[in-house]
């Protein structure tokens, strides 16, 4: 097998970036050489915007500055390093041969655990969403989308305490503790629309006049998230096999009486703001689409070059599931998630619109995750 590019554009990198033994199983004992396991499905030029992006993002801190504790602890300069001599390598047009050796001796991946335990990853989608909704409220458009409350930005900036306890989703929808303050940013027609909002952290504001209005993530009330999705399984309501963003939204259409209090055990409540170049990741860069991923913030290289191994739905004529592709493709590790936590979790970015919708709804998968680092000795 051998790298290969959707577009034709790229033709010419086909067979210049690397080699793959066709013999290759899914997942290995030890990380693959960088040369192995590369059937990169997507174009280049996604890849290297993506970096760039990432590299953006590294320009603006000190060299020595910590990104990462696991697999080990790294540096912004190890890691800007990394992309910036895999970026060169991309565009040195060189024989496939010569790059293979290249990738092998400068290269290497670095499993996304040091524990063989918890290197079974799990990966889930997410997507920007494109919602009705206006700029001013209305019998049509009266679910609010609220902006960042001045209390808890102030304690997110250091500039202040944020409260201990701030209201709760039930406080905030049923009970309107934030009305009249002013901090709408628009009004959406329909409340399952705000509450997917929430959970996917950015979206796209279709205005009555034809405008568009694109919001991104700007915090949230400090409550725990809690998967409405594992409340159904965990009550009888949807099987586990069934789940899926698909099915948890065909039960909320079913079961109307039932919404508030699903959505109500999940008290983690999203605040949004107006963004221009979104959707933003947690790095403040722009997000690619199936190029960025979300990693534990805490845990994981922010910015980093990443390798993963997993199976993506194949959607049917209708939007359902109509099977599995397996994909081995680089990523960048440019967000994180409320949900997202620990070693063994990982939410791929598959950009906006329906059809990301319908790729993101079903994705969960499990897999393998590879950091790509410059060796230290071939850093000059």
């Amino acid at each position: 097998m051998f790298l290969a590019f959707k577009s034709r554009a790229n033709c010419r990198l086909l067979f210049i970036l690397f080699f793959l033994s066709s013999c290759a199983p899914l997942f290995t004992a030890k990380p693959p050489a960088p040369s192995s396991f590369v059937t990169d499905d997507l174009d280049v030029a996604s890849l290297r915007a993506a970096i760039g992006q990432s590299l953006a993002y590294f320009r603006k801190l000190p060299p020595d500055r910590v990104v990462g504790e696991q697999p080990r602890r790294f540096t912004a300069a190890e890691i800007a390093d990394s992309l910036t001599a895999f970026e060169r390598l991309l565009g040195s047009g060189n024989c496939p041969a010569c790059i293979a050796l290249e990738l092998d001796a400068r290269f290497e991946l670095v499993a996304s655990s040091a524990s063989a335990d918890s290197r079974d990853v799990l990966f889930t989608g997410y997507y920007q969403p494109v919602i009705a909704g206006s700029l001013t409220p209305s019998d049509e458009y009266r679910n609010p989308i609220y902006g960042m409350p001045a209390e808890l930005a102030a304690g997110q900036n250091g500039n202040g305490a944020a409260p201990a306890s701030f209201y709760s989703r039930r406080e905030i929808d049923e009970s309107g503790a934030l009305k009249g303050r002013g901090l709408e940013i628009a009004w959406a027609k329909d409340p399952v629309e705000v509450f997917f909002l929430h959970i996917q952290g950015s979206g796209i504001i279709s205005l009555p006049d034809g405008g568009r209005l694109s919001v991104g993530y700007a915090g949230q009330n400090g409550r725990p998230y809690r998967s409405i999705g594992r409340l159904l399984i965990d009550d009888g309501k949807i099987p586990k096999e069934e789940m899926s963003m698909q099915r948890l939204r065909r039960y909320l259409a079913d079961h109307p009486d039932e919404r508030d209090n699903i959505f109500a055990y999940n008290e983690s409540y999203v605040f949004f703001r107006a963004v221009d170049n979104g959707p933003l990741g947690s790095l403040e860069v722009t997000l690619t689409a199936a190029r960025s991923i979300a990693l534990d913030s805490r845990l994981f290289p922010k910015g980093a070059l990443a390798l993963m191994q997993t199976s993506i739905p194949i959607i049917g004529p209708a939007g359902e599931l109509a099977g599995w592709r397996p994909v081995t493709r680089w990523a960048l590790n440019q967000d994180t998630g409320g949900a997202i936590r620990g070693l063994q979790r990982a939410d791929i970015y598959f950009g906006s619109g329906d059809q990301a919708g319908a790729l993101a709804g079903y994705m969960n998968r499990p897999g393998r995750l590879y950091f790509l680092l410059l060796k230290p000795e071939a850093k000059n």
